[in-house]
């Protein structure tokens, strides 16, 4: 039994902007590979479930949850090091025993992080002034832990994308500005201490996307987009992608071929698509300025969001280093999907059950 009332608080415009993006994303992957575009219906249906388990669990209610599913996730990160399997030379997934798949980690640890965050800062809002410092370092303690244990893997893309989600949520949230210039001049202080650490395979993608001659995947992407032209090519004209030119065109480089199939026209509506989506999600800091949990979960959903897109298009088109960060909702894969659904859960259930009471007009019945 579900009561319809409940849906007024339900955020209709969100699915609006997310649903083109995942049709057009089934699409160019089907033209390159019906057998991913077939494993994409078990993603679709897997991303479907975990926003509706999300979308009816009464949240609210269980606050206390949220601890121990941060600290779970920290845990699984440790047990990287000791159980965990490795792909491409990197240490980043756990087996699951009998069930020939494996897990990564790192990607629950992006909800539980900002859920963590949301948590917090509930109980402890903000001063008009922002945060002290004995509350950032608090919160910076929350942020940096599991972002180093990630960087230990290594996956340095990941870390960066946990590090900015976090510190930006305290941006937005409120933090004093002068916190902000101390950090800003440690980091420039600090930087060369933290180049010489990074690896050898970090430091060659940060000295060919310095460099004049650009990586080969690179130089293959920015020939596919100019191929596009302004309204793009037939699927039986995008040599790049279909003569495998192009590498991972499904997934890290799937903006490229978008550009070599609709042209400069269909990346513009791709991109305004995620920044319709982003202002939206940042709107919702007005809708009810006193609930900090709802604008911190909308805030980091946003900020990861714009992360994500900022980043891969910008190694795509050769303004940053390859790094494997994918398009949420557009690249190929399930991980990134699933994640984001379970986010874009949350959220609605923030939303549509605005108060502890909403939660008893849903009743499952078997």
């Amino acid at each position: 039994m579900f009561n319809r009332n409940i849906l007024s608080h339900f955020d209709f415009i969100q699915p609006f902007l997310i649903i083109p993006l995942v049709i057009l994303s089934h699409i160019l992957i089907a033209e390159m590979s019906e057998t991913l575009a077939f494993k994409q219906y078990i993603y679709f249906f897997s991303g479907f479930l975990a926003f509706l388990i999300f979308f009816l669990f009464p949240l609210r209610k269980f606050f206390w949850l949220i601890p121990i599913f941060y600290w779970i996730n920290v845990a699984l990160l440790f047990s990287v090091d000791i159980f965990g399997t490795s792909k491409l030379g990197a240490k980043r997934w756990i087996e699951i025993p009998f069930a020939n798949f494996s897990v990564q980690p790192s990607e629950f640890m992006k909800p539980a992080l900002i859920l963590m965050l949301a948590y917090i800062i509930k109980k402890t809002p903000p001063p008009k002034e922002g945060y002290n410092t004995k509350n950032f370092i608090k919160l910076s303690f929350f942020i940096l832990l599991p972002s180093v244990l990630i960087l230990g893997e290594p996956d340095l893309g990941s870390a960066l994308v946990l590090l900015f989600s976090g510190f930006g949520i305290l941006f937005i949230i409120g933090t004093n500005k002068k916190i902000w210039i101390s950090l800003i001049g440690a980091t420039l202080i600090l930087s060369p201490i933290l180049y010489s650490n990074l690896h050898d395979y970090q430091k060659k993608r940060i000295t060919e996307f310095l460099s004049e001659d650009k990586a080969y995947q690179v130089k293959q992407s920015i020939i596919a987009i100019g191929n596009g032209g302004l309204a793009g090519k037939d699927a039986s004209e995008a040599t790049q992608a279909h003569f495998k030119f192009l590498p991972i065109a499904t997934s890290d480089f799937i903006f490229a071929y978008t550009v070599e199939r609709f042209g400069f026209l269909g990346g513009v509506f791709v991109i305004c698509m995620y920044m319709f989506l982003i202002f939206h999600l940042l709107s919702i800091n007005h809708k009810d300025e006193n609930d900090f949990f709802q604008k911190v979960t909308a805030n980091g959903i946003a900020i990861l969001i714009f992360v994500y897109v900022g980043v891969n298009i910008s190694m795509v088109i050769g303004f940053a280093p390859v790094v494997g960060i994918p398009l949420p909702f557009f690249s190929y894969g399930g991980s990134s999907f699933i994640t984001f659904m379970s986010l874009f859960g949350i959220l609605q259930n923030l939303l549509t059950f605005k108060f502890k009471n909403a939660y008893n007009s849903v009743q499952i019945r078997i």
